[in-house]
């Protein structure tokens, strides 16, 4: 008996540890800037008159159906308390009823309709796609996406956005941010008040760009161009992420939007444009072996880390490894043609994606860099590509 009152307390100190311990993980979650919020039980905060609508729609359906389950389900069991059998209740002996008949097809009927004629106009306006004032075609990549400015303000910016949640976390080696899984290291960056227009398409697979605060999902398909668009009337940041299904690491494609006043968007536009001209790349320059290599990193773990590893060990069975790859310190051609188009010089496909989004500088670079790295250091063939070897190949 002793024993068990022992056990008992002991129990209870741990329930008691484990509970106060809760209560101060849950006491460290902030609302994120953007995304969801502590215990939040609804739809995000809309910022988009369709995102409104759509609040709107979300509300009204929900009060529709709670209405019908009481009707339904209150008939239901007055019928069972008021015509039991111990009451006496005798079964009618009709058999078929016309006003019964109209009345259950007319009012599901006309429930429908009032459901169908508001989420229709929404519907509507969400395909309306004319009249805007900048467009902006997004292109799916596995995982990441690419941000081309083709109309308005900004037009020539070209970016690709990336998680930039660190490995670590993601690893359970460092503490998670309040941002966690949702953060890039390129926002989109759009005007207040102006209608953007967003082309999605993608280079491998299904992908689809969602952001919740402005009612926006569209599905980015290889081969296809599908569009939307969004008017966002507040600034601030919002976060969506992919939506479909897309592969190993569809949980880390996040989508940050940044909404900026019109004059901070044409201050941002001019600083970025004088950016990217900084870091032009000259594709026709002869680079040293460490400008490649230090370059080649940072490609690498941009683009490469999540299915290769930061080792170059790959994952086994889903994606091979760098590191003594008779492909990576064999001849060059044969990670070019990988590189460029996903599969080998003699044409065998392979299951890695083509990186043709990347400029010859960057393809060159990376392969320079997985030759030297790990312990294919003084193997290969060919242990330096030049960019104008990639511009060669890409013809």
């Amino acid at each position: 008996m002793m024993s068990l009152i022992k056990n008992i307390k002991t129990a209870g100190v741990l329930f008691t540890s484990l509970a106060w311990t809760s209560q101060s993980v849950f006491a460290q979650v902030n609302d994120m800037v953007g995304g969801p919020k502590v215990r939040q039980l609804t739809l995000h905060e809309p910022v988009t008159k369709i995102a409104s609508e759509i609040y709107s729609l979300h509300n009204l359906l929900l009060v529709i159906c709670l209405v019908i389950f009481c009707v339904v389900f209150g008939v239901m069991f007055y019928s069972i308390y008021a015509h039991r059998k111990s009451k006496g209740a005798v079964a009618a002996s009709w058999h078929e009823s016309t006003k019964v008949e109209i009345i259950w097809t007319v009012i599901p009927f006309l429930i429908v309709i009032g459901m169908a004629l508001p989420a229709t106009k929404t519907v509507v306006a969400m395909k309306d796609t004319t009249n805007a004032d900048l467009t902006i075609k997004v292109t799916g990549y596995q995982w990441k996406w690419g941000y081309d400015y083709l109309k308005g303000e900004g037009e020539g910016i070209s970016f690709i956005s990336t998680l930039a949640t660190p490995r670590s976390q993601i690893l359970n080696e460092t503490p998670k941010g309040d941002n966690y899984l949702v953060e890039v290291d390129n926002d989109l960056v759009v005007p207040v008040n102006k209608k953007i227009r967003i082309l999605t398409t993608a280079q491998d697979v299904i992908h689809a760009w969602m952001v919740p605060s402005f009612g926006v999902k569209q599905d980015a398909i290889p081969g296809f161009v599908r569009d939307t668009w969004f008017k966002a009337e507040k600034t601030g940041v919002y976060r969506g992420q992919c939506a479909e299904l897309c592969g190993k690491e569809h949980a880390f494609m996040p989508i940050v939007v940044r909404v900026l006043s019109e004059s901070d968007y044409t201050n941002w536009v001019t600083e970025r444009k004088k950016a990217m001209a900084a870091l032009a790349d000259d594709p026709t320059k002869t680079y040293t072996i460490d400008e490649l290599k230090q370059r080649g990193e940072k490609v690498y773990a941009a683009n490469c880390v999540a299915c290769h590893q930061s080792t170059g060990k790959g994952v086994p069975g889903s994606f091979p490894a760098l590191d003594a790859s008779a492909k990576v310190i064999g001849p060059k051609a044969d990670q070019i043609a990988i590189m460029l188009n996903g599969v080998s010089k003699n044409g065998t496909p392979t299951a890695m994606a083509s990186f043709k989004n990347l400029s010859d500088v960057e393809i060159a670079s990376v392969i320079t860099y997985t030759r030297h790295a790990w312990s294919n250091a003084g193997k290969g063939t060919d242990p330096v590509v030049q960019p104008s070897e990639i511009t060669v190949a890409r013809k």
